[in-house]
């Protein structure tokens, strides 16, 4: 091939090849993207757009990673997963991984029996209250307070106490939360 036959886009695709990479690996950890990603997507822009083609310099390259970095950024920001059960994939699936489901029932179950045995321990009515709240179903402060023998109201501050007082036991049982998760 003559350079008279060269095609006007191969030149831009070496003059301005290794400043897109540059400019792609700096900006494509803040929008969430491979650099490769976010490179092929500036350079379909930039060809498709025939007004970049025509004068693609420096600056017009930096402004164009920018608004494919924006876009990324805010396509990550609209884009959930979709899980139309909203459960994930069953417990010892393929997808799970067997090892890891079997594991993390093993924990949870570990943690529910630790959790219910320290309620079993607290004081007063906390162990009644608390364990109507822990119990099967989803009962209402109507059906709690009705079995417990307590009035409505009072049932708020009661657990307020409670949780304060089990937050407290299992303090020194239980790793310290992180640095949002301080006890007030």
């Amino acid at each position: 091939m003559t350079d008279s036959n060269r095609d006007p886009r191969h030149d831009l695709l070496t003059r301005l090849g290794p400043l897109l990479r540059a400019e792609c690996a700096a900006e494509a950890p803040a929008a969430g993207v491979e650099p490769a990603d976010l490179e092929q997507a500036v350079w379909v822009r930039l060809l498709t757009d025939p007004a970049a083609a025509a004068a693609p310099g420096a600056t017009r390259l930096r402004r164009a990673v920018r608004a494919e970095a924006r876009t990324a950024r805010r396509r990550a920001r609209r884009e959930v997963p979709f899980d139309p059960t909203g459960h994930g994939p069953p417990v010892g699936t393929a997808a799970a991984g067997t090892e890891q489901g079997v594991e993390q029932t093993v924990l949870t179950a570990e943690t529910h029996r630790a959790l219910r045995a320290a309620v079993r321990r607290l004081p007063g009515r906390c162990p009644g209250l608390l364990g109507a709240f822990l119990g099967a179903g989803d009962p209402t402060y109507r059906e709690i307070a009705g079995k417990l023998g307590i009035s409505q109201g009072s049932m708020g501050p009661v657990r307020s106490r409670c949780l304060g007082c089990l937050r407290r036991m299992l303090t020194g049982e239980i790793a310290a939360p992180g640095p949002g998760g301080w006890e007030r």
